[in-house]
């Protein structure tokens, strides 16, 4: 039996453009957080390619559809919690080898996002950026991430892109980020190569 996406809950469709073009870096079968993950149009697209899949949000019903994928939990990460930690682990949160956010912004939890990355992890953020009050919604301050915010917010990992612009298909203003947690640093043979 399939599985059936629909846009009535959050997240669900197809999986951003952005979030495919960068999903190669991905270690294969790696394990990937969805961070706000609504139905899990991530968790699905990154199942597919054989990934081991955990989405976080704070709709049963969303969650509902997604933890037909993979790993589901069920916490609201603005208000409670990291939900996620791993008191075996030093820094006390369990660590992915992709953190995928898209389309959600609270600054309190850039830390936590960066302690969940494995080492050569993969961060892959796409959000609302400022400007967009200008094309609709999401319009207030809060929720819409000012020129460079995500480079200086992850400053500690590998910039491998980052745009920052005006989309038209649908009009809004975004910020993208794709970063590695890169500890390891050049190999004997070179620097490595994120291909672009």
């Amino acid at each position: 039996m399939g599985l059936f996406l629909t846009d009535k809950l959050h997240g669900g469709g197809a999986a951003s453009p952005w979030v495919q073009r960068w999903a190669h870096l991905v270690k294969p079968a790696g394990t990937v957080l969805d961070l706000a993950c609504g139905q899990g149009r991530h968790m699905a697209f990154f199942a597919g390619r054989g990934h081991v899949v955990t989405g976080v949000d704070r709709s049963a019903e969303a969650l509902a559809v997604a933890a037909r994928l993979g790993e589901a939990v069920l916490a609201d990460i603005e208000t409670g919690p990291w939900p996620l930690a791993d008191n075996k682990q030093a820094h006390g949160a369990r660590r992915f080898d992709a953190v995928i956010v898209t389309n959600y912004l609270w600054r309190p939890l850039f830390p936590a996002i960066a302690q969940s990355l494995a080492e050569n992890g993969v961060l892959i953020y796409e959000t609302f950026g400022a400007g967009n009050e200008t094309a609709g919604k999401p319009s207030r301050p809060d929720f819409l991430l000012q020129p460079g915010e995500l480079l200086a917010a992850f400053k500690g990992l590998r910039v491998v892109a980052y745009e920052n612009g005006f989309c038209d298909q649908p009009a809004r203003f975004v910020q993208r980020l794709v970063a590695v947690n890169d500890l390891g640093g050049p190999t004997p043979d070179g620097p490595v190569r994120y291909l672009l």
